[in-house]
């Protein structure tokens, strides 16, 4: 991390922000990138010279919804057989059986919540790409809740004092806060789509 400071810090503040936009579009691409860690201190850096938390976090989403509609395209074209290959580990068919019935039953929220679920949200724009969710409807859910997420690390950057190990653990707690939110929140959608289902059928056989 020091390094990767060091290195930001000696940046000219437009490589700064292109840094934090290349970062930003290739988590979607390669989703082991530490991106959010090169955002965060990207927006530690420019918090400490003349750089603005509009500025950061507009960079930020350029980059992070460029990428994310990129592996949309992506996955539109070549469909869920292509996904199965990109990620064998974690696309499974059963996996992939699990992601359309959610994309189906819950819609933009499904693509919202789970992009802020961190072993999942890379591959939530090439799914709902090969799940046919239209592409206007998946770019106004994926930025919506990248949004909310790069808004809170760039706050968190430009209110943090000088430690920025100090900044990271916040924004890692912060993370984890979101993805239980963000859990939570589907468990209940699912919780009510089942119910529904159940008062539709009991509804169409008593009418019976």
């Amino acid at each position: 991390m020091t390094e990767l400071l060091a290195w930001l810090t000696s940046l000219p503040e437009a490589l700064l922000y292109g840094a934090i936009i290349v970062a930003a579009f290739l988590e979607n691409v390669f989703p082991p990138l530490p991106a959010d860690t090169v955002i965060a201190l990207g927006a530690f850096v420019a918090a400490r010279g003349t750089g603005t938390e509009w500025g950061v976090w507009l960079a930020t989403m350029v980059g992070n919804v460029g990428g994310a509609m990129l592996m949309y395209g992506l996955g539109h074209r070549y469909g869920l057989p292509w996904l199965m290959r990109r990620f064998p580990a974690v696309v499974s068919p059963s996996a992939a059986d699990r992601f359309a019935e959610r994309f189906k039953t819950q819609g933009l929220f499904a693509v919202m919540a789970s992009r802020f679920l961190p072993g999942v949200r890379a591959l939530v724009p090439p799914m709902a790409g090969a799940l046919g969710i239209g592409a206007v409807r998946a770019a106004v859910a994926m930025t919506l809740a990248s949004g909310v997420w790069y808004g809170i690390v760039c706050v968190l950057a430009f209110r943090a004092g000088a430690n920025a190990e100090q900044l990271l653990a916040h924004i890692a707690e912060q993370q984890r806060l979101l993805a239980i939110g963000a859990g939570v929140l589907v468990m209940m959608a699912v919780a009510i789509v089942v119910w529904r289902m159940r008062s539709s059928r009991a509804g169409g056989g008593q009418g019976q």
